[in-house]
């Protein structure tokens, strides 16, 4: 297997890594380097800071490990190779009846990446988690394949776990049948967070997902728009092909009276009394991908994501969140509001009950106080982080977020005494840590 060194970045470009990367195209392949090289796996690398990075080390990149390997129609279970992209999930099934029963905002994430952090979409207060609705899953470890399923311990510590139980090669995902392959999407607009939260909590939708506007001030704090979506059958044009930015944004193009004003545009663009517009599937799961490298948009110094979840009976600490943020005039046009269930796949998974909070901000100096602020406040509220985008986050803040760690890093360190499948995040935040 030959190993390329490599500069690579997280999505959001911020923090980057030079290494060694082999690319398998065959099972066969990377049985050997599991066998010969541990070390973690990587897919596309959507996940924003440093969770896909392993600095002066070596990693796997999985994107040529992209075949279907059988589908079972009566029972719905399709086995797939790690690398597998959701997007061509979606484009080969839905037409038959079919999705990934969870999808998150991307279709380029990949489905060991799906895996490893447990990623929730836009029906999470129906379907909970994507891990949930994985059947069994195949490790490559450095004693060959060995395939695991719920009864396993050893799989809780794999769904979510941040590809610390070694590689995975393959999968049976347990699909969702659908109505159609398009979407019906009603759109509203929502005057305020009070309003959201009414809306939320009421929302009878499949899939319901919303846009803030976290540049509002005053009584428009938390105003938005709020989208819930159920599949269908009809005819639409198809998706339209992604076009690329060609080159990194200036500074002033996401400056504070920019955003205001883009924002303001967008959130009038809904009529007053709302409306039901028909799309495809494609265009509602993974808006943001009919616009290929759109991280560039925030120039060479790239973006931060803060993404918190607080329990049901903790949400006004949002509202404090977005006064904050509204008034120091960072965020970016990129900010979601949803409700979550109860369902999480592993000991390490984000999800829980509650509302998660999403919101972009530019990689500037001052960006780094305000997510680190918001953090705190979220740990207060015994809400937790989504490691597959913090870059700011404290070791001594991961118990309180996540319980059950300490537990988990006994069950991967007894897998993998040297830390062979450690990255860079799991060193920055000392999540292995038995301490």
């Amino acid at each position: 297997m030959t190993w390329k060194q490599t500069d690579y970045s997280g999505w959001g470009r911020y923090y980057t890594a030079s290494g060694q990367l082999a690319r398998p195209e065959r099972a066969s392949a990377l049985a050997r380097i599991a066998a010969e090289t541990p070390c973690p796996a990587i897919g596309q690398r959507r996940s924003y800071a440093d969770s896909c990075l392993n600095s002066d080390g070596r990693a796997i990149d999985t994107a040529r490990l992209d075949r279907f390997i059988g589908f079972d129609a009566e029972a719905g279970l399709l086995e797939v190779e790690s690398g597998v992209r959701l997007s061509d999930i979606v484009t080969h099934f839905a037409p038959k009846g079919w999705l990934p029963s969870v999808l998150p905002g991307t279709g380029f994430a990949t489905v060991g990446g799906a895996i490893g952090m447990d990623v929730h979409g836009k029906n999470h207060h129906h379907l909970g988690s994507f891990g949930q609705h994985v059947e069994s899953l195949t490790l490559a470890t450095p004693d060959g394949p060995r395939e695991i399923n719920a009864a396993d311990p050893l799989f809780s510590a794999t769904i979510g776990g941040m590809g610390q139980t070694g590689p995975i090669a393959s999968a049976k995902l347990r699909m969702l049948p659908v109505k159609g392959d398009v979407m019906m999407v009603t759109e509203r607009r929502i005057e305020g967070l009070d309003s959201y939260f009414t809306h939320l909590d009421e929302s009878q939708a499949t899939y319901t997902v919303g846009w803030i506007d976290a540049t509002a001030k005053g009584d428009a704090l938390g105003r938005g728009i709020l989208e819930e979506g159920e599949t269908g059958p009809g005819l639409v044009p198809p998706a339209k092909r992604g076009k690329r930015v060609p080159f990194n944004a200036p500074h002033f193009a996401l400056s504070g009276p920019i955003v205001r004003r883009f924002n303001a545009a967008y959130y009038r663009r809904i009529p007053l009394r709302g409306r039901t517009v028909v799309k495809p599937l494609e265009d509602y799961f993974f808006p943001l991908d009919k616009i290929h490298d759109w991280n560039r948009l925030y120039g060479k110094r790239g973006f931060h994501q803060f993404q918190c979840v607080v329990p049901l009976a903790e949400r006004e600490i949002l509202r404090d969140m977005l006064s904050r943020v509204s008034g120091a005039g960072l965020a970016s046009p990129l900010a979601v509001l949803k409700r979550m269930g109860p369902g999480r796949g592993g000991m390490m998974s984000f999800p829980m009950e509650g509302y998660t909070l999403a919101i972009d901000f530019p990689a500037r100096d001052e960006a780094a106080w305000m997510i680190r602020s918001l953090i705190a406040m979220a740990t207060e509220a015994q809400g937790r982080v989504y490691l597959a985008k913090d870059a700011f986050a404290a070791p001594e803040q991961m118990d309180a977020m996540y319980p059950e760690r300490a537990a988990w890093a006994g069950i991967v360190n007894a897998l993998d005494p040297e830390q062979s499948y450690a990255t860079d995040m799991i060193r920055r935040l000392s999540l292995r840590s038995q301490a």
